[in-house]
C-alpha cells in the first residue's frame, strides 16, 4: 500500500468521525474519541479485509468497503461501550 493510499484512507477514516460527531453530537473530547475510534475500526476493517481476502469496493489496494464497515461498527460499538458507567 502507497503512502498516497494510506492518508486517502485516514482522511476517510476522519470523515466518519466527524460525521458521526455531528450527528451524536458531544464536545470536544468527544470528537477526539470519534476520530480515534474510527481510525482504529477503519484499519481494523482494512486489516481484515487483507487478511480474510475479502474485497468489497476496492479503491486501488485500498478496501473501501470493509474499512467502512469496520469504522462504522467500531463508532457505534464503541460509543455504546462508553456509555456504561463504573458502580462503586
Amino acid at each position: 500500500m502507497t503512502l498516497p493510499t494510506m492518508i486517502f484512507g485516514l482522511v476517510v477514516a476522519l470523515l466518519y468521525g466527524a460525521l458521526y460527531h455531528t450527528v451524536r453530537g458531544g464536545g470536544g473530547w468527544r470528537l477526539l474519541f470519534f476520530l480515534g475510534l474510527s481510525i482504529l475500526g477503519f484499519a481494523l476493517g482494512q486489516l481484515l479485509g487483507v487478511w480474510q481476502g475479502w474485497h468489497l469496493l476496492m479503491l486501488g489496494s485500498l478496501n473501501l468497503g470493509m474499512g467502512s464497515l469496520g469504522s462504522v461498527l467500531t463508532l457505534v460499538v464503541g460509543e455504546w461501550l462508553s456509555l456504561f458507567e463504573m458502580k462503586k
